[in-house]
C-alpha cells in the first residue's frame, strides 16, 4: 500500500502557518489583556459607587498626623479603599467632617533613601490660631485619641450616610457611623490620604531633616 500522504504543516500551503500563529498570538493577547480591563472596569464602577476613596493615587508611603485636639461637625466614618499608582488596592477607614478645627497639628512621613538613610518631613500649625478644614476626608489605618461624639449613629448603611461632607458615602450594605458632632483629644491618626475642600493652616512650618523624626 502506498504511504500515507504527509499532513505535515510543511504541506501546507504558504502563508497557513503565520495565520495559525497569529491566531495564538492573539489568543495569548486576549488573555494577558481580558484581567486587565477587567480590573479597570472593576475600578469604574467601585469608584461610581463610592468604594474608591482618595480621587487621586495615593503615594507608597504612609503618615502620621498628630493634633492636641480636634472639633467636627458633621461627621461620617466608613470603610473605603484606595488605589496607588500600580492600580493596587489599599483598605482604608474613611474619616469625612464637614467642618474640622484642629489645635497644635503636626504631619511627617520619613522616607528612607540609599546612602543617604532616612530623611523626616514634618509639618506644624495651628498652634495659636486653630487649623480649619471644610470637607476634611482623611483615609487611615490608625486612629487613636479620646473621642466625644453627638446623636452618634453607629451600624448605618454607608451607602445612606448623610451628616457628613455631600461625597462621604460608602458602598451599599457596609457598616458606617455618623454623628452631629465629633471631639477627639490627643489625636494620632497613620493615613495613606487626605484632601479637604479648604484647608486653612495659620503658622505653618515645614522642615526637612536626616533621622527618623516623626510627631509620634
Amino acid at each position: 500500500m502506498a504511504d500515507s500522504p504527509n499532513l505535515s504543516d510543511s504541506s501546507a500551503p504558504p502563508g497557513r502557518n503565520d495565520e495559525g500563529a497569529g491566531r495564538v498570538r492573539w489568543r495569548r493577547f486576549a488573555v494577558l489583556t481580558v484581567p486587565a480591563i477587567a480590573v479597570t472596569a472593576g475600578l469604574g464602577i467601585a469608584l461610581a459607587q463610592g468604594a474608591l476613596a482618595a480621587s487621586f493615587a495615593v503615594s507608597g508611603q504612609q503618615f502620621k498626623v498628630s493634633a492636641t485636639s480636634l472639633e467636627g461637625e458633621g461627621f461620617a466614618q466608613y470603610g473605603s479603599i484606595d488605589v496607588n499608582a500600580r492600580e493596587e488596592l489599599i483598605p482604608v477607614a474613611v474619616t469625612a467632617i464637614k467642618e474640622a478645627k484642629l489645635h497644635s497639628l503636626c504631619q511627617s512621613v520619613v522616607t528612607t533613601l540609599p546612602v543617604v538613610g532616612d530623611i523626616s518631613l514634618n509639618l506644624t500649625a495651628g498652634k495659636k490660631t486653630p487649623v480649619e478644614a471644610s470637607n476634611l476626608f482623611v483615609d487611615a489605618t490608625q486612629l487613636s485619641g479620646n473621642a466625644v461624639f453627638t446623636n452618634i449613629e453607629i451600624g448605618r448603611d454607608a451607602s445612606t450616610l448623610d451628616k457628613g461632607p455631600t461625597e462621604a458615602v460608602g458602598m451599599q450594605d457596609l457598616f458606617a457611623q455618623q454623628a452631629d458632632t465629633v471631639s477627639i483629644t490627643d489625636l494620632q491618626q497613620t493615613a495613606w490620604a487626605t484632601n479637604a475642600g479648604t484647608f486653612k493652616l495659620s503658622g505653618l512650618s515645614m522642615n526637612i531633616s536626616k533621622g527618623k523624626k516623626e510627631c509620634f
